[in-house]
């Protein structure tokens, strides 16, 4: 419990699925976790318990990040807290995870559909990240979640391919833009991970059978093999390492 001791981590949507495991991963590794939730506040509670049940530090913290107000207000929670903890609001790690999925084709979509998805998606990354630029600490770390999607032809999901495609060239502008002040950025790919999110295809046989498939490894994600990852990108030994689209699909799409 060393890696990350005395560092503070933001992970957003952290109340459930890949979020979830990279507080209680970033945790484990020493660092203080705010736990950030949208309108899961008793799943948020949950996860903060389980991390302080284990020796940990995390607090959660509720925000709406569909809109800047909302973003304004989760650091406007996580301003206080830290003052409160440390005497500053400086901290040490982003992890840009709240998301949301959307099974749509070209000709499905409509614009309500796809403002929804670019919202949460596209805009609150952008703008947390922006908002977290003057209290990041140089040599932290910026952390997004992309999707394999983008590097594959995925019809059925077409708008939630794009969304996280702009996260990805979000990816590298950043990390060209904060090399100066030693701050690391990469995204994280993940395959299909069982979480929430893809419970419609993990709950169905043939579903299953379909995602295993993928994988050269024949089975799908877990959450816990994308938060190793996180905690690796989060830990020094990433330094010398930014501005990379790592795939964590177990090699699907080889």
């Amino acid at each position: 419990m060393s890696q990350l001791k005395d560092k503070i981590a933001l992970v957003t949507g952290a109340s459930r699925g890949i979020g979830r495991s990279i507080a209680l991963r970033l945790a484990q590794e020493g660092a203080i976790v705010a736990v950030h939730y949208g309108s899961k506040q008793m799943d948020a509670v949950e996860v903060v318990h389980q991390i302080e049940q284990s020796g940990g530090a995390a607090f959660a913290i509720g925000a709406d990040l569909k809109t800047l107000n909302g973003i304004h207000d989760l650091y406007e929670a996580l301003d206080e807290t830290l003052l409160k903890r440390t005497g500053n609001n400086r901290f040490d790690i982003l992890v840009n995870n709240a998301g949301i999925g959307q099974i749509a084709t070209l000709e499905e979509a409509t614009e309500q559909s796809f403002d929804e998805v670019m919202n949460i998606n596209v805009k609150a990354p952008l703008f947390v990240t922006q908002q977290a630029l003057p209290r990041l600490k140089d040599g932290g770390r910026i952390i997004n979640i992309s999707s394999f999607v983008t590097r594959v032809a995925s019809p059925s999901v077409f708008t939630y391919s794009m969304s996280k495609g702009a996260i990805d060239t979000l990816t590298l502008a950043l990390a060209q833009q904060l090399g100066s002040r030693s701050i690391t950025v990469n995204a994280i790919q993940p395959g299909i991970i069982n979480t929430e999110m893809n419970a419609g295809t993990l709950q169905d046989p043939h579903g299953q059978k379909m995602a295993a498939a993928l994988s050269t490894f024949k089975r799908w994600g877990e959450p816990e093999d994308v938060a190793d990852i996180a905690a690796f990108l989060a830990s020094s030994d990433s330094r010398w390492i930014t501005g990379q689209l790592i795939d964590a699909s177990g090699g699907s799409h080889l």
